[in-house]
């Protein structure tokens, strides 16, 4: 298995070797034609970024976990995993870094353990996505996507920790 990436890379050289397809000239072309790319997207993830660390420090994350728990718990998710609920949406690190906590503190193997890796690993930064994909585009209107993105990544949670108790 290490030797994949090396091996990839070994045929791609080959085939660029026997096509006479000159490999750094097209990383570079491929490069200089992403940059536009990359200058009309910088703005809108630095906004998401600064709105993500915003959210954390003003403590408004803890109070949608003062605000969601009960009806989290009401569907099957333990009340230990409401935070990482609310936050994987909004933040990817920041999630791993809640994941890693209750791992510390209640065990890989314990049902909050299992549930909090199902819940890491079925839900998506939705809200990170739909700023990067829709801020390079012409869609200025979210809605719907936005809404259904939330709802498959809250359904997910919910139906991991279901199947954490059953299994």
């Amino acid at each position: 298995m290490i030797y994949l990436l090396p091996l990839l890379l070994l045929c791609l050289f080959a085939f660029c070797f026997v096509k006479k397809v000159d490999a750094y000239g097209s990383f570079a072309e491929g490069a200089k034609q992403a940059l536009p790319l990359v200058k009309s997207l910088l703005p809108y993830l630095a906004c998401m970024l600064v709105a993500v660390e915003l959210a954390k420090a003003s403590g408004v994350y803890n109070l949608l976990d003062l605000l969601f728990s009960p009806f989290l718990q009401m569907v099957g998710i333990p009340a230990e995993l409401s935070q990482l609920v609310i936050l994987k949406p909004f933040s990817g690190s920041g999630s791993l870094a809640m994941l890693n906590n209750l791992l510390l503190t209640h065990g890989t193997d314990s049902y909050v353990g299992r549930c909090a890796c199902v819940v890491y690993g079925t839900s998506e930064t939705v809200f990170y996505i739909a700023t990067i994909y829709f801020g390079g585009t012409s869609i200025k209107k979210l809605g719907w996507a936005l809404w259904a993105g939330l709802f498959c990544s809250f359904l997910s949670c919910a139906v991991g920790c279901l199947l954490c108790r059953v299994f």
